[in-house]
C-alpha cells in the first residue's frame, strides 16, 4: 500500500524525524493562505500523486508546468496551485496518461547545503533491513544503479536495534559528514529505521535528505510503502490509503478476496496459485503473446469470486481473448467449469475463450464445460493452451 507525501512525513515527524513544516491544499486559495501560514520568504509547491518523478514531471497539455515548483509569495503559490489541482501530471513512472493531482503540499524553504539520497528496504537474501544512501541525491536512484552503482553504500542492521553507531559513522566517513552531522545522523538515521520496521514498510525512501547550513538532517522528501500483510496491525495507516490513486480494478478484486495486478498486454489470464499464474504468463509470453493481468483466484475462491474474477477481467477493453489455466488441488476444476458457465449467462464472453483444467475432478470440469454448449477453446496441457490462445488474437 502506498501512501502520499505529506501522510509519509506526518509519521516521520510523530516518529520525531525532522521534516520541513507543510500544510496541504486542495483549492488555489488554501494554497495561498498555506503561503502565509508558513511565515517564511519562499516555499515549494508539490503536487501529491503516488509516483515518482514529480520534479521532472509535466501537466498534460502544459510541458511548463511542473509538479514541484519554487513559489516567493501567497500569489505564486495560489498560481502554481491552481495549474496542478484538476491536472494530469506526468512522470516517468504514471505512463503518457499521467495522474490526477486532487492536492497540493505547500511547505517551507529549506537551508539546503547538500542533498543526498536515503532508502530502506528488505534484502530477503539476507533476511534483514538493508540502510542504502549515496551522495547523489534528488536523482532517480535507479539511474545511480545502473550507471553508477558503487556511489550507493549499504549497511545491513538488526531490525530490532537499528544500525549500530559504528555503522552510522561509517556511513558518514565514506559520504564526507563530518562534525556535529554525525550526531545528527545517528538521531535521523535511528528514527528513520524504526519507522520502517514499527510500520511494516516495504520501502521507506528520502530522495533528497538535505544537510543544511547548520549541520542538520532534514527529509525534505519522503516515500512509504506498507506491506499488505501487515496492514491488520496499523489500522491508522489503512486509515490514509487513497483509493482514488489505485487502479479500480485492483481495488475491487482486493475486495473480492482475488489477487490480481493489471498490465499492458491484451491476453487476460485467470489462474489458481501465484506461481501457476507467474508460470502462465511467462509462457503465454515465449509464444509471442502479452498478457493483460495477473490473477491469482487462490486454492479456496467460490463459483461467486470466479465469476466475479471473470467480469474484472472482460471489463478491461484491451483483453481480446482469456486462458483459462487450472491445475485443480484445493481448487476443484468442476468449480471453475461452473464459473465459466455461469459466468458466460450473466456477463457474456465476446473474446475468445482458451480452457486447460488438470487435476482434482477434471473429467467431470470438462464434462460440465462439454454439456454447456459454450464456443470454448480447450488446451491439452499448458503449451498447447498458450499457443492456441496467442492464436486467437494474431
Amino acid at each position: 500500500m502506498k501512501i502520499h507525501e505529506y501522510q509519509a512525513k506526518q509519521l516521520l515527524r510523530d516518529a520525531g524525524v525532522a521534516v520541513p513544516r507543510n500544510i496541504v491544499a486542495k483549492t488555489p486559495e488554501e494554497a495561498a493562505k498555506a503561503y502565509e501560514e508558513l511565515g517564511g520568504k519562499i516555499a515549494v509547491v508539490k503536487a501529491q500523486i503516488h509516483a515518482g518523478g514529480r520534479g521532472k514531471g509535466t501537466v498534460k497539455d502544459n510541458a511548463d508546468q511542473r509538479g514541484v515548483q519554487l513559489v516567493k509569495s501567497a500569489d505564486e503559490a495560489k498560481a502554481v496551485a491552481a495549474a496542478l489541482l484538476g491536472k494530469e501530471l506526468v512522470t516517468i513512472q504514471t505512463g503518457p496518461e499521467g495522474k490526477l493531482v486532487s492536492q497540493v503540499l505547500v511547505e517551507e524553504g529549506c537551508d539546503i547545503a547538500r542533498e543526498l539520497y536515503m532508502g530502506i528496504v528488505l534484502d530477503r537474501a539476507a533476511a534483514k533491513p538493508v540502510l542504502m544512501m549515496s551522495s547523489e541525491g534528488g536523482t532517480e536512484i535507479e539511474e545511480v544503479a545502473a550507471h553508477s552503482p558503487e556511489l550507493i553504500l549499504k549497511e545491513h542492521f538488526d531490525p530490532s536495534r537499528g544500525p549500530d553507531a559504528f555503522q552510522v559513522r561509517k556511513l558518514c566517513k565514506k559520504l564526507g559528514i563530518e562534525g556535529a552531522t554525525i550526531k545528527s545522523a545517528y538521531k535521523f538515521i535511528q528514527g528513520l529505521c524504526k519507522v520502517y520496521v514499527d510500520t511494516d514498510c516495504s520501502l521507506l525512501e528520502i530522495n533528497p535528505l538535505v544537510i543544511t547550513g547548520s549541520g542538520d538532517m532534514i527529509a525534505l522528501d519522503c516515500k512509504m510503502n506498507f506491506d499488505t500483510n501487515g496492514l491488520f496491525r496499523h489500522p491508522k495507516i489503512v486509515e490514509l490509503r487513497d483509493l482514488s490513486e489505485e487502479e479500480p480494478a485492483e481495488v475491487k478484486a482486493a475486495d473480492t478476496g482475488l489477487s490480481y495486478v493489471k498490465l499492458e498486454g491484451n491476453i487476460g489470464c485467470l489462474v489458481n496459485g501465484a506461481g501457476l499464474a507467474m508460470a502462465t504468463m511467462d509462457i503465454i509470453k515465449l509464444h509471442g503473446g502479452e498478457p493483460s493481468n495477473f490473477l491469482d483466484v487462490g486454492g479456496g475462491a467460490n463459483v461467486d469470486q470466479v465469476t466475479e474474477a471473470f467480469r474484472i477481467l472482460l471489463a478491461d477493453k484491451n483483453v481480446k481473448a482469456v486462458l483459462v489455466n487450472i491445475f485443480g488441488g484445493i481448487m476443484r476444476c468442476t468449480t471453475i467449469a461452473t464459473a465459466v458457465v455461469e459466468a458466460y449467462k450473466s456477463v457474456g464472453f465476446n473474446v475468445p475463450l482458451v480452457v486447460r483444467l488438470e487435476g482434482t475432478e477434471v473429467e467431470q470440469g470438462r464434462k460440465i464445460l462439454s454439456e454447456s454448449g459454450i464456443p470454448i477453446i480447450i488446451g491439452d496441457g499448458l503449451t498447447d493452451a498458450a499457443k492456441k490462445v496467442v492464436a486467437s488474437v494474431a
